[in-house]
């Protein structure tokens, strides 16, 4: 089974944005739809996370303003990659994370 690409960003109330994806390795041999399902059913309105409960990067701004900063990440999508970055996660150590945080 191929990586999965998991692309996320941060965008504040001011609609600025700031992008990010991480590589994750698919040691679980997981079916891309099974690991997209995984991911939807554990996100916040349908789209949104908490990047310090995925143990992601935060990618808010310098500075906090309360007018346009919240806490909130935003999924975007996930691709098959054969890539390999700096910033990779076991599958297996990425689904144990989401199935302890945003239980419905």
């Amino acid at each position: 089974m191929k990586n999965i690409r998991f692309h996320y960003l941060y965008r504040d109330g001011a609609n600025y944005k700031n992008f990010n994806s991480i590589i994750l390795i698919n040691d679980l041999k997981m079916r891309f739809l099974e690991i997209d399902g995984l991911i939807n059913s554990h996100l916040i309105a349908g789209s949104y996370f908490y990047a310090n409960e995925w143990r992601l990067p935060d990618l808010h701004f310098g500075t906090w303003d309360n007018e346009f900063d919240h806490n909130f990440h935003e999924f975007e999508c996930i691709e098959n990659t054969d890539d390999i970055s700096e910033q990779v996660f076991l599958l297996s150590e990425f689904k144990a994370l989401l199935e302890q945080t945003n239980l419905m």
